[in-house]
Order: C-alpha cells, then structure tokens, then sequence
C-alpha cells in the first residue's frame, strides 16, 4: 500500500508597511492575499510583521529597528523564508539577504513561483519562463559573489568581460530566444482560433479562485482542474458547449490578481487572447469575498489593458452559498450599517441593480441558479448569432431548459 505523501511547509513570515496610500485595513487584505499565495506555493506563514511608514526605507524597505526584530525573530525560530508584500529593488533584497541570512523573496517572485508550479504546456512554461527571465535580469548582481575579471593571458589581455556581464549576455539572449519561440506559438495558435470557424465565442474572467474553472466544469461537462488555491488554470481551455441547441465557444482563462506583475501581464497577453476575441465575457465574482468590489475593479483595470472592456458582459456573482453578512443586535445604537452588513437582496438594491439582468447570483459549485444562468447566456448568444447569421433565426427558438 502506498504511503500517503506528506507536504513540508516552509516556514515564513510576512512583512508590510502601512503608508499614506495604503492603510491598516488595506495592508491587512493584502496579507491575508499575500498568506494565501504563500501557501499556495508550499509555505506556511508563522508571523507577520508590519510598520507605518510614510514611503519604505531606500536600503531596507522597512526601518532599523523593524528589522532588527525581525531578525530577531528568524534567529529564533529558524525562519527560512522571509516574504515583502510589495516588489524590492535589488539593492533593497541584497542587503536584507545581508542582515537576515535567509531566503529573501517579494510578491512579485511569489507569483512567478507559483506560476512556474502551475504551468503545464510548453506554451504556459515558455511564458513563465519569460516572465522569470525579465524579473532576474536586474537582479543578477546578487546571486554572484565573486565578481573578478575573467582570467588574463594569451588571447584575453584587454579590458575582458565579468562575470556578471556574461550571465547578463545570456539572460538577454535567453529573452531574445523566448520572445521568438512565444511569436512562433501565438501564429500557430491564432491559426487555431481561426480554424474554429464563425462560432459565438464566450470566455471566463474574473479574479483568481473565484471559481471560473468549476463554472467551466458545469457548463460544459468537462473535467477541467479546480482546486481551492490560487492559478490553479494558466492554460485557456477551450471547450464547447451546448445550451438548448445553440452551441458555442467556452474559454477558461487566467485569473488576475491585485499587484498583477508587470512581467506576467506582458508575457500572459498572448494567452489573454482569448479574451481579446470573445464576443461576449462572463465575469466571474466571489461575492463572499469582503473585498469583491475591489477585485472587480481590478479585473477592469487588466480587461482595460488589453483593450477588452467595451464587450458585452454578464457579471457572474457566485458563491452565493458561502456568502455571510454581519448582523447588528437591535439594542446595538451605536454601530453603523455599512456593507459588510448588507443581506444578498440588499446588494441587488445597490449598484448591481442597475445592471439589470446582466447581473446573474449562482453558486456553481452546489449548481444553484443555473438554470436562470443558462437561460441568460443561451439569450445573449442566441442575440450574437442571429445577428452573424441572420437566417439561422428560426433554428433557435425561446430557450426551454429540459
């Protein structure tokens, strides 16, 4: 009988600072994101440590005294891995490599990491690889310690050529070769996309783990992987379906996530594609999120980047099962009705009400609604075709779910 394997959690801590664009409330988010990302990629938070700095130190990003707590702690409780909530300069990760001894790694590389975990396809890897290529290239000066000339003699008198700038050399060449190998795969692929024919296309966006791939798994009847972590797709699939009659086009895409870094967005925008292309997007929300709004805003800001926002959209809010307000006692006078008290009903009396029947409340994952979901995707596609192929009016009638 095969043992069951054991996963070994590195042990991390998280660091933030709290600065005038970014209060306590909001840092708090973030590292509750940023301890899901960690976990995500094999470890375990023990500690988070934060300070209130109007910008973050030049040399250290946090300040002295901070940072000799911080150490004080990694000292003694053997921490391994130490990870910032926002991006470091190199100079920055290298003297905090100095002072902390121990594994020194951003947001921005936390997500490159579980990028590189999740990539399945030769395409997906290629461009993380990319993305992980154009990160390091700055950063190369501190992974080297010896950084003499290279050695003299017949043939190498002159000014040679460091280390350094070798690896440099190759970093870029590398750059230069996966850029090529990524254009050699966007041709094959819009090929395919134009092999598939005059078909309404119809894709999935939304934050990561909203739930697009389970989604996908219902709609479609496939076997599209789905976990409770973050990218747990990076490769689109494409699958299709059929409602009533009317078959179309289903693509699962990327999730997107605040702090998106720029590396990703540039080397993932062939892969968004998809998206660019769709005649119509179901934007998938996690309406038990407390901070829902925010990832539909920031999912905009990404739709926007790639020249995607004017499409028509349903906005999708799911896990309505798991959604929860806070009550307040009727002898409470003094506590402020604000949002996070607002009932499922009242959210649609707010600004969802006036996306009228674009708004859609399901839970994909207990198959709830799906009929009225079904019904609302069969119109809008059925209004897309008729308008392509006007005389295939009569083939599609009022929807009827069986």
């Amino acid at each position: 009988m095969l043992e069951k394997e054991k996963i070994k959690y590195e042990k991390a801590i998280l660091i933030g600072i709290v600065t005038k664009n970014q209060d306590e409330e909001k840092l708090t988010e973030f590292l509750d994101e940023l301890e899901f990302l960690t976990y995500t990629a094999g470890g375990e938070v023990v500690k988070r440590f934060t300070q209130k700095m109007e910008v973050p130190n030049s040399k250290t990003f946090i300040g002295s005294g901070k940072m000799e707590e911080v150490l004080a702690y990694v000292e003694q409780h053997d921490i391994g891995t130490v990870v910032f909530d926002d991006e470091l300069t190199p100079a920055q990760q290298r003297n905090i490599e100095r002072i902390l001894k121990a594994k020194i790694i951003d947001r921005t590389n936390l997500i490159l990491d579980i990028f590189a975990q999740r990539a399945q396809t030769s395409y997906a890897r290629t461009q993380v690889e990319l993305a992980q290529y154009q990160y390091l290239l700055p950063r190369l000066t501190g992974l080297w310690t010896h950084l003499e000339r290279q050695r003299g003699g017949i043939g190498m008198r002159g000014p040679g050529e460091t280390e350094i700038e070798t690896d440099r050399r190759i970093v870029r060449d590398r750059i230069s070769l996966l850029k090529k190998k990524l254009l050699t795969i966007d041709k094959q692929m819009a090929t395919q996309r134009g092999n598939r024919g005059k078909l309404v296309r119809v894709a999935l966006v939304g934050y990561t783990n909203v739930g697009k791939s389970t989604l996908m798994n219902v709609i479609a009847k496939s076997n599209v992987f789905a976990e409770n972590k973050l990218f747990a797709t990076l490769d689109t699939t494409v699958r299709k379906v059929v409602i009533g009659n009317l078959p179309f086009l289903l693509s699962d895409t990327v999730g997107f996530i605040r702090k998106l870094p720029t590396q990703l967005v540039e080397s993932f925008k062939s892969t968004l594609d998809e998206v660019r292309e769709a005649d119509l997007l179901l934007h998938v929300v996690d309406i038990s999120h407390g901070q829902f709004e925010d990832h539909i805003a920031s999912v905009n800001k990404i739709l926007g980047e790639i020249e995607s926002m004017d499409k028509p959209t349903i906005m999708v809010f799911n896990k309505i099962d798991a959604y929860e307000h806070k009550t307040i006692d009727e002898d409470d006078l003094t506590t402020e009705k604000t949002e996070v008290h607002y009932t499922l009903d009242e959210w649609k009396q707010t600004w969802m009400s006036r996306i009228g029947d674009n708004a859609l409340f399901i839970s994909a994952i207990n198959k709830e609604n799906m009929d009225s979901f079904r019904k609302r995707v069969y119109k809008e596609v059925r209004d897309i075709h008729v308008t392509r192929f006007p005389y295939n009016n009569f083939l599609y009638p009022e929807f009827v779910e069986e």
